[in-house]
């Protein structure tokens, strides 16, 4: 594993640790949008594209096995009239907040809070930047090398919990992302387009009778 990730906050002992996947769950995915706006600027079909992307180097992306700037050079390559720096406004207007951000300040006050992601820490750590305060760890795969499903990097958010705790709970918008979480107890909820699985974690952490969940 190449790095430990980004400690934010101190860590309170014994309370419910709720983990975070961050695209689609904080922010939006880099998704179709993204090659479907990409396709605009060249003869490459948005679908396409995006299957070139995961085909090409999505794995060695996601795990830092490359730099940043391989995406973008394979992008130029892939479009070349599309400016670099065009790509990154593009890029950037489409990781935008989702409002489960909003309740970041809410769950912090009831859980620890730790983001695990797929992702490139460069792309999501200056959206994030504002809510630091709320997160005690992020993982982000292009730092320590390895990639959801494996269940190694679940191991590795667990052993940053601090002490052994009664109630963890995992969100994610990949259903194929859950079962290794599932398999070290923790509780999982999938996250839906609509937002509703937000209020249910408000649930697991306040209690449906309003009763505070810290312990």
């Amino acid at each position: 594993m190449k790095g430990e990730g980004l400690h934010l906050q101190t860590i309170t002992k014994n309370r419910p640790q709720l983990v975070l996947d961050i695209g689609g769950v904080l922010l939006t995915n880099l998704s179709l949008a993204f090659w479907r706006q990409a396709e605009d600027c060249g003869h490459v079909n948005g679908e396409e594209l995006k299957e070139r992307f995961r085909q090409d180097l999505r794995e060695e992306l996601w795990t830092g096995r490359i730099g940043e700037d391989r995406f973008w050079t394979w992008l130029a390559q892939c479009l070349p009239s599309l400016p670099t720096a065009q790509a990154r406004e593009l890029l950037a207007a489409n990781l935008q907040p989702l409002p489960a951000l909003e309740q970041l300040a809410l769950w912090s006050a009831r859980a620890d809070i730790h983001l695990l992601s797929n992702h490139r820490a460069e792309w999501v750590r200056p959206v994030l930047a504002p809510y630091e305060r709320y997160i005690a760890t992020m993982t982000v795969s292009s730092e320590v090398g390895l990639c959801k499903p494996d269940a190694r990097i679940f191991e590795h958010v667990r052993s940053r919990f601090g002490s052994e705790t009664a109630l963890v709970i995992y969100v994610d918008d990949q259903s194929k992302n859950l079962p290794p979480a599932a398999a070290l107890g923790w509780q999982t909820v999938l996250a839906d387009s609509a937002g509703s699985w937000a209020a249910a974690v408000t649930r697991l952490l306040v209690g449906v009778d309003g009763q505070d969940g810290r312990t």
